[in-house]
């Protein structure tokens, strides 16, 4: 398969760092049936910069959330983004015998960027010597959200009613769950609790610095709640100090999986731009870089009665 490398300049106003974008990055894994392919996204210039690992949500690829990748990389990080078995471009049934797997395999793939991060970013020529290996994080919307959630502490219950393995990585410092299911029991369709065995999350011990993300038009046919059940992250678990509710926002918050997506139900850039800039300011906080943009943020949410969201803290 062919490496593309893209130098762009980020469209975003007021974003003047050019962005190196090259695809892909292949760890071989016969194993996993598949290799391991991988994005990375990082500004032309800086050093010391923190990375996020951006899990997509399911059917997704690397090449997706540019929204998100182009904000986040045109203001200092850099971008690591794995395609999971789940893809639409790998095409895999649910008659492959990997497939009620591929939720711990996701979270193998990413347990494994963070042991081979070294190899990834050698990859872009001139990016491993500007790496802060101190500071990362781990993103995820949707399925993607469930997948980092467990480094991040989450643990996933079992038949027997009991949490599963701790997954928590110590290299991860900070996370962002856009639009993450909650806990399941009762509070699943029966379609979700007979299909979906992951889907019954423990967030006891997700004691990492976590921001979840929500809409409040997120109702998910997976679930017997409202949009409320996206915030359970937040209501659970010890590090999950913040809560961006995004107004009217429904399952794609907007549109964060890709620019002039067909599949997105509340196209809205507006919404977009918040959720860049708020989730790019909180990692910046949470990391221990500098607090004055999120500081910022949430003042604005707050003072002018923003239209948008509003952010709530514990």
């Amino acid at each position: 398969m062919p490496t593309s490398v893209t130098f762009a300049v980020n469209a975003v106003p007021a974003l003047t760092t050019p962005i190196i974008s090259l695809k892909p990055v292949i760890l071989p894994a016969p194993a996993r049936g598949d290799d391991l392919q991988i994005r990375v996204s990082a500004p032309a210039v800086g050093t010391d910069l923190p990375v996020v690992v951006l899990a997509h949500g399911f059917g997704e690829s690397m090449s997706a959330y540019d929204p998100l990748v182009d904000f986040w990389a045109g203001n200092g990080f850099v971008v690591v983004q794995p395609t999971f078995l789940d893809s639409r471009t790998l095409g895999i049934a649910p008659a492959d015998p990997r497939y009620s797997d591929i939720w711990r395999i996701r979270v193998q793939d990413v347990t494994r960027i963070l042991d081979e991060l070294d190899h990834i970013v050698a990859a872009v020529p001139g990016l491993g010597d500007r790496v802060d290996r101190d500071r990362i994080a781990v993103a995820g919307h949707s399925w993607g959200g469930q997948t980092v959630g467990m480094l991040l502490g989450a643990r996933v219950v079992g038949a027997d009613g009991q949490p599963g393995p701790d997954l928590t990585d110590p290299r991860v410092k900070a996370g962002v769950l856009l639009a993450t299911t909650g806990i399941g029991g009762a509070d699943l369709t029966p379609f979700a609790a007979e299909n979906f065995s992951f889907m019954h999350p423990d967030f006891d011990a997700l004691a990492t610095p976590t921001l979840v993300i929500a809409g409040d038009a997120d109702q998910s046919h997976l679930s017997t709640r409202g949009p409320d059940w996206f915030t359970d992250a937040y209501t659970f678990s010890p590090g999950a100090r913040s809560l961006l509710t995004v107004f009217g926002a429904e399952h794609s918050l907007g549109g964060v999986h890709g620019y002039n997506a067909k599949d997105t139900t509340d196209e809205s850039p507006e919404r977009v731009a918040l959720i860049r800039k708020a989730s790019w300011a909180f990692l910046r906080s949470a990391l221990g870089i500098d607090d004055t943009a999120w500081k910022q943020v949430q003042a604005e949410l707050t003072e002018s009665a923003d239209s948008r969201g509003s952010i709530d803290n514990k």
